[in-house]
């Protein structure tokens, strides 16, 4: 079998009004949390896994799926995003060909190699989740970084690669590359990955889209439970305490890659 050819041979139990309600709800969760403070796809990943999809069918699934939910999530840094532009002009490229790079990989190695780095990935990004608030008071302190547009641009498409193959806490590892690159106010770097994110998002999207390889009517109850999820969240932004949400998407996250390791 060539590579990810295993994807066209799943058999994936019918949706049924249970599984429906459970993709709609995951959708929501996702986008509220990706609004409020990152980490959907932590919650998308691992309800399609609970419903029996595959690894590597899940993270295409909930790629596309929670897409609609960063754009109400934009909402939230609008102040924070509106006179950026040529930090976009020239960070989106860069951020465009590594969401490319990072989809044709997960598209085009094998689904066993995802599906043994899986809870790896996981646990990573729970664990950058986790580390959030910590990464962001440490880059708070002291002086502002200096410009630094090489390692800037690099840092950016690496985890943009990130985002296109994986994705979860993509937005964690985005925020401590502006922090370390590029002198400007935590608010501000958050803004910057916010576009960025939906950007590498959903040019991964486009790509899976493209390719074929997901379960449509999955992504589709996942995107409509997104978009009010992520409206809700970038609404919320500024007034839930993110710490309680945080603690609920790590929990999530440990307990997905543990029992993904364990089989």
């Amino acid at each position: 079998m060539g590579p990810g050819g295993a994807l066209c041979l799943l058999t994936i139990a019918p949706l049924t009004s249970g599984r429906d309600a459970l993709l709609v709800l995951a959708g929501f969760g996702a986008g509220l949390f990706n609004g409020v403070a990152g980490g959907g796809t932590l919650i998308s990943f691992p309800a399609l896994l609970a419903l029996g999809y595959p690894a590597l069918v899940a993270n295409v699934t909930s790629t596309v799926g929670i897409w609609p939910g960063y754009i109400g999530g934009l909402a939230g840094y609008r102040r924070e995003i509106a006179d950026q532009r040529d930090h976009f002009a020239v960070l989106g490229p860069v951020t465009v060909a590594g969401a490319v790079l990072g989809a044709i990989l997960l598209l085009t190695t094998p689904s066993s190699a995802f599906t043994r780095l899986a809870p790896w990935l996981v646990l990573f990004a729970s664990a950058l989740f986790a580390l959030g608030p910590l990464l962001t008071r440490w880059l708070a302190r002291g002086e502002e970084p200096r410009p630094r547009p090489v390692a800037l641009w690099a840092g950016m498409f690496v985890a943009a690669v990130y985002g296109g193959y994986f994705g979860a806490a993509m937005g964690v590892i985005m925020l401590a590359v502006l922090g370390l690159t590029l002198p400007d106010t935590l608010a501000r770097a958050s803004g910057i990955r916010a576009v960025l994110s939906v950007l590498a998002n959903g040019v991964a999207a486009v790509v899976f889209i493209v390719h074929g390889h997901l379960q449509w009517a999955a992504a589709g109850l996942l995107g409509g439970g997104g978009l009010v999820g992520g409206y809700v969240g970038a609404a919320l932004a500024r007034r839930i305490p993110a710490p309680a949400l945080r603690v609920v998407v790590v929990g999530i996250g440990l307990a997905t890659g543990i029992r993904l390791l364990v089989g």
